[in-house]
């Protein structure tokens, strides 16, 4: 296992991070993604520490809360130091039908940490993110808030997840001028089969020196080897019922049928190939692996041993290209004519 400093901080984290979105289930989508109880929990953490993981990420609306009273309950029942964990989880969704229950309010965020610090059993989290953007509360606010509570050291790092590149920089931005906390990392939808982040968000982190922590990178299953054109489903898959997040399938099966005669040349899986590919991009920090068997994680752990051929790796690229879009082309056509 690798470490690798989150973005621009001094905190080193594993190269896979494990996901706990599967931890608890509970009603409607929480059920279909995964309802696994406290041995399993133990079970999936247990084999994560074992194999060098020292991250793990969870978020406060996960199976309603419960998602994080596992993880907490997990790292307990298995004797592990909190000090040699880095845990992450997140504030912005719905936690109650109060008029104030969901957001990024600075009411909301200052009752949800302490909540989160509950359920977990621990007295600070090691990275605290925005699920997503609050179109109701300025981003001032927002950031006031967060630097509030690193102050407070109820939180080491704050972190964003799913918000456009002008979104980040406005908030970062706000910060710096206002010697506030910034943000450090973003959590981000990033596949070999949906590479709409190098547009312009993967160059914006490499710009602001941030962390790029990649969920769902097998495509909600779509890449876990269990789809191809001539098996277009599977009843035990969590797409079946959860069809999430959005694919491009006829462009992912493109993709698909170069991994699957490549992993069979390589003697290991699909998902693991797709891992690697990811692990391969010098911008990601880290790879959240969600899993609701201990044969799935114990798979994907493996993805840190594959390795590509200069020829590979062009194949995989050239098939999963992003298709030009204005301005991309145009800053590419005028681009290098400075360098010259």
């Amino acid at each position: 296992m690798k470490y690798k400093v989150l973005g621009n901080t001094g905190l080193k984290v594993s190269e896979l991070c494990l996901g706990t979105m599967t931890f608890g289930g509970g009603n409607g989508m929480w059920k279909a993604i995964g309802a696994l109880e406290q041995k399993e929990v133990d079970d999936l953490v247990r084999i994560a520490v074992d194999a060098g993981i020292n991250f793990i990420d969870t978020a406060n609306v996960y199976s309603e809360g419960v998602s994080e009273q596992m993880t907490g309950k997990a790292i307990r029942n298995l004797g592990l130091k909190r000090e040699d964990l880095v845990i992450a989880t997140k504030v912005r969704g719905k936690m109650s039908e109060n008029p104030n229950g969901a957001g990024l309010s600075r009411k909301h965020i200052l009752h949800q940490i302490d909540e989160s610090l509950k359920r977990l059993n621990m007295d600070y989290v090691d990275l605290y993110q925005i699920h997503g953007y609050d179109e109701l509360t300025p981003l001032e606010e927002i950031m006031d808030t967060m630097d509030t509570l690193v102050k407070s050291g109820k939180v080491r790092f704050i972190g964003c997840s799913n918000l456009t590149s002008w979104q980040v920089m406005k908030a970062n931005s706000y910060s710096q001028y206002n010697r506030l906390a910034k943000f450090a990392s973003l959590q981000a939808y990033y596949t070999i089969a949906g590479r709409d982040l190098e547009r312009e968000i993967i160059p914006m982190l490499k710009d602001q020196k941030m962390g790029l922590m990649v969920w769902s990178p097998l495509a909600g299953g779509f890449l876990s080897g269990k789809f191809t054109r001539n098996n277009a489903s599977d009843k035990d898959a969590r797409r079946v019922n959860f069809d999430f997040p959005p694919v491009n399938k006829e462009k992912a099966y493109d993709v698909i049928d170069v991994l699957v005669p490549m992993a069979k040349s390589k003697n290991c899986s699909v998902a693991q190939l797709s891992l690697a590919w990811l692990l391969n991009n010098p911008t990601v920090t880290t790879v959240i692996l969600g899993a609701k068997k201990t044969t799935q994680l114990e798979d994907n752990l493996k993805a840190t041993d594959v390795s590509f051929t200069e020829t590979e790796l062009q194949h995989l690229n050239e098939v999963s290209k992003l298709s030009a879009e204005y301005p991309g082309w145009m800053l590419e056509r005028q681009g290098g004519d400075r360098k010259k």
